[in-house]
């Protein structure tokens, strides 16, 4: 081994949660590493060589998969794209699964309430094509707008760190910003035709968010969640039930109609 290998090459604390099914308790491991790995090597080298029933999940290692979600130091993450040189050296680093939902073992923690809830929105509506031959014509700056939204990799980590979930367990009456920013895909589609608005606010409860913008600041993908989803929605949640000009031209609208 070269000098500068051993330079490189260091001995790292990592505490990580091991139990099943919300009880538990964090154990230490020591693990050689290097500035060039992430936490889920580390999480790997641990479960070849000392855990070999460490539960963690993972799958693309690249960022895209969104299935190494955990909690890191605190803060939600994915594993396979936080590098260990970028947490501090000197103090362990602690790896425990995300408390929004449901813990099943060690890292892993069931996310299957969040495909359930997808089911619930209204799903995309395509109006009458344009042409004959069943096509659309749209505008490019409309296109390109909701395409931010399909970024999305469903690692869960805004859902994870909203309050309104994390802390307050309103997964009954609140959607979270995931499925905020689903919603708004569809929503700001050029081509929709489908109206979400009555149940963003009487069934997903958009009212509990108070654009903290915490959502944002975790999306490994850079999605304006709260800027460029949320905030939207909660406009047209007040223009549709809270604008009195806009009460009055509905009146008007069915009056005319009628």
């Amino acid at each position: 081994m070269s000098e500068a290998t051993k330079e490189a090459t260091r001995e790292q604390t990592f505490r990580l949660w091991r139990g099943e099914r919300g009880e538990g308790e964090f154990k230490d491991f020591t693990a050689t590493v290097t500035d060039g790995m992430v936490v889920l090597d580390a999480v790997h080298q641990i479960q070849a060589e000392q855990a070999n029933d460490l539960a963690c999940r993972w799958n693309c290692k690249a960022g895209k998969c969104g299935s190494c979600s955990a909690e890191i130091n605190g803060k939600p993450k994915l594993m396979c794209m936080t590098r260990l040189d970028q947490l501090p050296a000197d103090e362990p680093i602690t790896v425990e699964p995300m408390k929004a939902f449901p813990h099943v073992k060690d890292l892993v923690t069931d996310v299957s309430w969040n495909f359930e809830v997808k089911k619930k929105i209204l799903k995309f509506q395509p109006r009458t094509p344009d042409a004959a031959d069943g096509t659309w014509i749209i505008k490019q700056q409309d296109a390109d707008r909701v395409q931010e939204y399909r970024k999305c990799i469903e690692c869960f980590l805004c859902q994870d760190v909203c309050h309104v979930l994390r802390d307050h367990h309103k997964h009954d009456e609140f959607i979270g910003p995931r499925f905020l920013t689903y919603a708004a895909a569809l929503e700001m589609h050029p081509l929709d035709t489908g109206d979400r608005v009555p149940a963003l606010k009487e069934d997903f409860g958009i009212g509990y968010c108070n654009i903290t913008k915490c959502c944002t600041d975790v999306c490994p993908e850079h999605i304006h969640i709260t800027d460029n989803a949320i905030i939207p929605l909660k406009e047209r949640v007040v223009d549709q039930f809270y604008d009195p000009i806009g009460k009055l031209v509905q009146i008007f609208s069915r009056r005319k109609q009628g």
